[in-house]
């Protein structure tokens, strides 16, 4: 359908708003007021950015508990998912959710999972629903190099090739299934190889690279409008943070390998591209998570009474 592809300043804007927003939530994490596991995208920015950028508001969208990215850059408030994130009954989810369960009916969210690969189902439902009533919706739906030995993903492949869905498996290889080496989990560690087995077309991408990963999404999107089925698209990435808060990764990576990751950063790269503005939008995006975190932490947690209400149709 061909979109505008955003510029240098716009990618990095919306980078560095998720980079504050996982600051944020670290600091928040690390006083004591955000409970329980926090997973962060350090050094993945540019999946999310370049991605749901080449997306309509309409498409749908699943992701992993590492997903607050992809629900920021597909058009969600920053406003709601900061105060659904912080269980707030103004959130997206009025506070049931939590940040590993984040849905936005408007921009097509259907959900961040805190169980491995079990959005690609739900995806798949989404790309059937929308060939059987002829909307012409995509259905995105992302996950990690560990999840490509749930068995699940392989039937969800298999019924996607053979029904032709317009979905898009968007596989974020960041080398490491949570603390393992891609060589200790895969029998075969090029994804891409294995997805062409189900019949899949497949794209290799630079994921550090935001403008990539969007001529990448826009032409599998187009593609699966088009009636020609679905594509597995990996993305070649790196997470420079552990897999949560309290992992410091020392275990199963060098410290040179993290830092020539980190001088590889989306982030970065685009930051020494765009010169001396990046500073000022830094800022002003900086202000604005800064504001959103205030104004949730101010805001009523839900309703003991209302637990039960808007869980079932």
């Amino acid at each position: 359908m061909g979109h505008v592809r955003p510029t240098d300043e716009q990618f990095f804007r919306t980078m560095i708003r998720l980079r504050h927003v996982e600051k944020a939530l670290s600091d928040l994490s690390a006083s004591g007021q955000l409970r329980g596991s926090l997973h962060l995208c350090e050094g993945q920015e540019a999946c999310p950015a370049g991605a749901c950028a080449a997306l309509e508001k309409e498409d749908y969208l699943t992701a992993t508990y590492r997903g607050h990215g992809y629900v920021l850059a597909k058009g969600t408030s920053l406003d709601k998912l900061i105060a659904e994130v912080l269980g707030r009954s103004t959130g997206l989810c009025k506070g049931k959710g939590g940040k590993m369960h984040l849905f936005d009916q408007e921009f097509g969210v259907l959900g961040t999972n805190g169980i491995v690969g079990a959005g690609v189902g739900t995806a798949c439902g989404a790309a059937l629903a929308s060939k059987l009533d002829g909307t012409n919706r995509v259905a995105m739906t992302v996950f990690g190099d560990g999840a490509n030995n749930q068995g699940h993903l392989m039937e969800c492949w298999n019924m996607a090739v053979l029904y032709k869905l317009p979905v898009i498996f968007f596989c974020e290889n960041n080398l490491y299934s949570e603390m393992t080496p891609l060589s200790r989990s895969h029998g075969n560690i090029n994804l891409s190889e294995r997805a062409r087995g189900f019949g899949l077309h497949t794209e290799s991408v630079n994921g550090n690279d935001p403008h990539a990963v969007f001529e990448v999404v826009s032409k599998t999107a187009d593609r699966a409008r088009q009636g020609q089925g679905p594509t597995f698209i990996e993305a070649m990435t790196y997470r420079t943070t552990g897999h949560y808060q309290a992992d410091s990764g020392t275990a199963y990576r060098t410290k040179e390998e993290v830092e020539d990751w980190r001088s590889r950063s989306p982030i970065l790269l685009l930051k020494q591209r765009i010169g001396a503005i990046a500073e000022e939008i830094e800022a002003e995006e900086l202000a604005i998570v800064q504001a959103s975190v205030t104004k949730a932490l101010s805001e009523p947690t839900p309703n003991p009474n209302q637990a039960m209400t808007e869980v079932f149709a």
